[in-house]
């Protein structure tokens, strides 16, 4: 068969940006036996087979009990094509006023394939022409500058300070793209516990990041997969539950707080949307027409499972992971324990290695004395026996080539400090 030319396909398939998650997972894969803080995976042993089964009956129970459906509407339920917008959007709603104080219309969710295929459509609905320009924090997640190298939307960046991104530098950045004669339409931002970063915003500067967002004339992508998991387990307010004026458009994922092979992810879309004739709607329903074209509809089965889990923890997600939450803080307070021992203060000003102190989630970031690349995570890989991530794939404008990536969620409890220990001896001989 004749190849085809790389450069006959889409420019975004040349970008190594859409290599990083590739590359990664190949490293893994070569060295099974390593200790690994590279991913942000749940913690396995929490998983349990068994509890599938409970969760599909208690929404089969649900349906017949509380919604009325006779047999061949929970049939048609759980085996057919469902609605566009989910089929368990009443019961996320109503989770996500326990949890979140969040109150919205259940017309207002669209139920996706994970938070992914949420950023996605946000974007393709939001970014009308070439003009429209995407603001992300940097470093930002893969996940949507990817997204938004595949549909070839511009980003600028807003750096990220130690308590995430600065409302004033966003107020700068936006001005600077308005006066280059571009339209900065929205910016996405993690507020808790960003993943690559870890920092978390304060309150009142997610109060100012909706003034300036108003004053800019800005949408928000609010992103909140690590919310629960704040070490002092006291709640965060979100950007949505503060929201006043319609700004923000929330992506919630049960991938950390469920399970993620069930890939459900929501989008809530409360915003108005006005069309010709007085045709009114929800910006909800222009994303369920983006993915009536995409993925059609979001698996009914797993929409079951994890509506059975809302179901079955009389939906609130935030009490019934709170093991998960105290564990996650263990294993945090363990890595940040274990890089302490690792690395004295004299040898850490020696080498200048340093690194910040979450208040909850997953991941920190580790400076360090060497390029951080995905050659040397080959090398630590392959003669150290550990694995992390490579910062500089979460810095689309250049940056973080001395800074990697550590993930507390995935290491069993017992392996932490000889991960660590392997670390700082690879640490120590590639400064050399």
């Amino acid at each position: 068969m004749t190849p085809l030319p790389l450069d006959s396909l889409h420019g975004s398939l040349s970008d190594p940006l859409l290599d990083t998650m590739t590359l990664l997972n190949e490293v893994t894969a070569r060295y099974p036996e390593a200790i690994s803080f590279a991913p942000g995976r749940p913690y396995e042993d929490w998983f349990d087979v068994e509890s599938v089964h409970t969760y599909l009956d208690a929404y089969l129970a649900h349906l017949a009990k509380d919604r009325g459906f006779g047999p061949e509407e929970v049939r048609t339920t759980l085996f057919q094509y469902g609605r566009t917008k989910g089929i368990i959007h009443d019961l996320v709603a109503r989770t996500l006023a326990n949890d979140e104080d969040l109150h919205v219309d259940p017309e207002a969710l669209v139920l996706t394939v994970g938070a992914q295929e949420g950023m996605l459509l946000a974007l393709r609905a939001l970014i009308a022409d070439r003009e429209d320009v995407l603001l992300v924090s940097a470093p930002c997640y893969v996940g949507v500058t990817g997204a938004a190298r595949l549909l070839d939307i511009a980003i600028e960046l807003v750096p990220e300070g130690a308590h995430g991104p600065d409302p004033a530098r966003l107020a700068e950045v936006a001005e600077r793209v308005r006066a280059a004669g571009r339209r900065p339409r929205a910016f996405y931002v993690v507020p808790d516990f960003a993943n690559p970063s870890g920092v978390s915003m304060t309150v009142p500067a997610r109060e100012e990041m909706l003034r300036v967002a108003a004053e800019q004339d800005l949408l928000i992508i609010e992103d909140n997969p690590y919310g629960f998991f704040a070490h002092d387990q006291v709640a965060r307010p979100t950007l949505k539950s503060l929201d006043r004026a319609g700004r923000v458009i929330y992506l919630g994922s049960f991938a950390k707080t469920c399970f993620p092979g069930a890939r459900l992810g929501y989008v809530v879309a409360d915003q108005e949307v006005h069309g010709p004739g007085g045709r009114r709607g929800l910006l909800a329903d222009e994303l369920a027409k983006i993915k009536s074209m995409t993925t059609v509809n979001t698996p009914s089965l797993s929409q079951a499972v994890i509506g059975g889990m809302l179901v079955h923890h009389d939906y609130r997600l935030r009490p019934a992971n709170a093991g998960t939450t105290a564990f996650y803080t263990r294993s945090m307070s363990a890595l940040l324990a274990a890089l302490e021992d690792a690395f004295p203060p004299a040898e850490r000003a020696r080498l200048a290695v340093g690194w910040n102190v979450p208040e909850g989630g997953f991941f920190l970031v580790v400076r360090v004395p060497f390029t951080a690349d995905e050659a040397a995570l080959e090398r630590c890989a392959r003669d150290y026996g550990v694995l992390w991530t490579p910062m500089h794939g979460f810095h689309p404008g250049g940056g973080g080539e001395r800074e990697l990536r550590l993930s507390c969620s995935y290491v069993p409890p017992d392996a932490v400090a000889e991960g660590v220990r392997r670390l700082a001896a690879f640490v120590r001989d590639a400064a050399r």
